[in-house]
C-alpha cells in the first residue's frame, strides 16, 4: 500500500434517493458500513432501509435537512465514520462543507476545496482554464459592472450573446440576448434570478452558439497527478437548461475530435490539481470547434451511460482515490464498448413538466438483457415536493445506437409508475423521433421536437 493511504471502515452519504443507494451498494461490495443521513420527510426511504446505521437530520426542507451542515457533521461524528460522500446536488460542490470535513478529521470524497472554489466560480473558472490551454468562448473577463460594460463587450463579440451567473448553473440566471435593446432588462433579471438562487447576483457575458451539442469529458485522477478520462458523454437532449437524456458514446464525435477533447481535458485538470472524479463540460458547435464550459466537481447524474461502456465503477474509484491509492491504469488502458442511453425518469407532467408529488400505487422496474434501473422508489412509496422531481435513471446497454434505441423502447414500455405523472410518455416519444434516431441533433432539440408534436397536433385536429 502507498505511503499515506487510508481504509475507510464506514461512509456517511450526506444525500437521499437514488444516489444514495447507489453509493450504498458499491459500499457494500468493498465491505465498508454505511452511514444514511433522512429528513422526516425521507423516513421510509431505500436509502435509510438499506444503509447499516441512519440518522435524521431535519424537518423536509431542504435548508434544514440535506443542507444543513451542523446536522450532518454531528450525524457524522456521533457515528464515528472516517469519509462523507456527498453525491451530487446539496452540498456536493460547496466548499465550504469540504473544508468543514477536513477540519473534523473526516475525509471529504471529492477534490479538494480550494479546487472546488476555484471551479464553482465560472468567471474564475474560465480564466483557470483559458490558462490551462483550453478553448474558451469569448466574453467577459471578470463579473459584469455596468450595463455599459456589457454593451460594448456585446458589440465587440457580437450578437447574439448569453449572460450567466458566474457562482450556479442548471439554467438559473441564464438569458440570451439577440439585440443591444434587451440588455438591460436581461441583466437585471438574470442577476435577481442568480442572487435568489446562488446568494450571488455576479453574473458575466459569452458568445452565444445557436446550435452546440453539449458534449462532457469523465475525469478520474488520484492524488498523484495521475489522471485518465473514461470518454464523453453526450447531453444536448434538454429543456431549459436541464437534462432530460444521456448518451455514450456521443454520435456527433470522430475518434479524432474524442482525443482531442478527452487529451484537453485531462492536461486542464493536471494544471489545476483535480483529484477524484469529474466532468468537464463542453459545447461542440457545428463546425467541429469545442468551448469550455464548466466544470462539475462531482459524480454526475448521468454517469452510468459511462460505467455501462467502460465498465468502470466511479463510485468505487472515487472511494479508492479517496484512501489515497494510485488510479492503477492509464490512457491505453480505456476501452469503450457498445452505446449506452439513459433516460431520467422524472415526477412531472410530460406534457407540461409541472412537478407530481404523491403515493405510488403500482411499480414495474424493467429488466432483461443490458437494462440497468437506478432509483430509490417502490410500490407504496410517497414522493415527496420538497426536492428534485428525478425519481429513477432507466439506463440501457447494447452493441450498437440502433438497437440501444430499440432496447430503451422496449424498457420504457415496461416500466410502469402509477399513481403520479412521470416523463415516461415523453421518453417513448424521443425514441420514436427520426431526428434522434439520426444522431443529428443539438441542444435546440426538443425546442424543435415540441414545435413538430404541436404542428401534428393541430393538423390531427384540422382532420378530425
Amino acid at each position: 500500500m502507498r505511503q499515506g493511504t487510508r481504509k475507510f471502515r464506514k461512509i456517511l452519504i450526506a444525500n437521499r434517493g437514488e444516489i444514495a443507494c447507489r453509493i450504498i451498494w458499491t459500499c457494500k461490495e468493498m465491505g465498508i458500513k454505511t452511514v444514511s443521513v433522512f429528513s422526516e420527510a425521507d423516513r421510509d426511504s431505500l436509502h435509510v432501509r438499506f444503509a447499516d446505521e441512519s440518522i435524521c437530520i431535519g424537518a423536509p426542507p431542504s435548508a434544514q435537512s440535506y443542507l444543513n451542515i451542523p446536522a450532518i457533521i454531528s450525524a457524522a461524528e456521533i457515528t464515528n465514520v472516517d469519509a462523507i460522500h456527498p453525491g451530487y446536488g446539496f452540498l456536493a460542490e460547496s466548499p465550504q462543507f469540504a473544508e468543514i470535513c477536513e477540519a473534523c478529521n473526516i475525509k471529504f470524497i471529492g477534490p479538494r476545496a480550494s479546487v472546488i472554489r476555484l471551479m464553482g466560480d465560472k468567471v474564475e473558472a474560465r480564466r483557470a482554464m483559458t490558462e490551462a490551454g483550453l478553448p474558451v468562448l469569448p466574453g467577459s473577463p471578470d463579473p459584469l459592472e455596468t450595463e455599459e460594460e456589457a454593451l460594448n463587450l456585446a458589440r465587440e463579440i457580437g450578437f447574439p450573446v448569453i449572460i450567466k451567473a458566474a457562482a450556479g448553473g442548471g439554467g438559473r440566471g441564464m438569458r440570451i440576448v439577440r439585440d443591444a435593446s434587451e440588455l438591460g432588462v436581461a441583466l437585471e433579471s438574470a442577476s435577481t434570478e442568480a442572487a435568489a438562487a446562488f446568494r450571488n447576483g455576479d453574473i458575466y457575458i459569452e458568445r452565444y452558439i445557436e446550435r452546440p451539442r453539449h458534449i462532457e469529458i469523465q475525469i478520474l485522477a488520484d492524488e498523484y497527478n495521475n489522471c485518465i478520462h473514461l470518454g464523453e458523454r453526450d447531453c444536448s437532449i434538454q429543456r431549459r437548461h436541464q437534462k432530460l437524456l444521456e448518451e455514450a458514446p456521443s454520435p456527433a464525435l470522430s475518434p479524432e475530435l474524442r482525443e482531442r477533447m478527452g487529451t484537453a481535458a485531462v492536461e486542464a485538470c493536471r494544471r489545476v490539481g483535480y483529484s477524484n472524479a469529474g466532468t468537464i463540460e463542453f459545447l461542440l458547435d457545428e463546425d467541429g470547434s469545442f468551448y469550455f464550459m464548466e466544470m462539475n466537481t462531482r459524480i454526475q447524474v448521468e454517469h452510468p451511460v459511462t460505467e455501462m461502456v467502460t465498465l468502470a465503477d466511479i463510485v468505487r474509484n472515487q472511494i479508492r482515490v479517496a484512501e489515497g491509492e494510485e488510479l492503477g491504469y492509464t490512457q491505453d488502458d480505456l476501452l469503450i464498448v457498445g452505446h449506452a442511453i439513459e433516460c431520467r425518469i422524472n415526477a412531472e407532467d410530460p406534457e407540461t413538466f409541472v412537478p407530481s408529488a404523491g403515493r405510488i400505487t403500482a411499480c414495474n422496474i424493467p429488466g432483461g438483457p443490458g437494462v440497468r434501473v437506478d432509483t430509490a422508489v417502490y410500490p407504496g412509496y410517497y414522493v415527496p415536493p420538497y426536492y428534485d422531481s428525478m425519481i429513477a435513471k432507466l439506463i440501457v446497454h447494447a452493441r450498437t445506437r440502433e438497437l440501444a434505441i430499440a432496447r430503451m423502447r422496449r424498457a420504457l414500455e415496461a416500466m410502469v409508475i402509477e399513481g403520479i405523472k412521470t416523463t415516461i410518455p415523453l421518453h417513448l416519444k424521443i425514441m420514436d423521433d427520426p431526428k434522434f434516431q439520426s444522431g443529428n441533433f443539438s441542444t435546440k432539440y426538443m425546442e424543435e421536437f415540441a414545435a413538430n408534436n404541436e404542428q401534428k397536433k393541430l393538423l390531427s385536429l384540422a382532420n378530425a
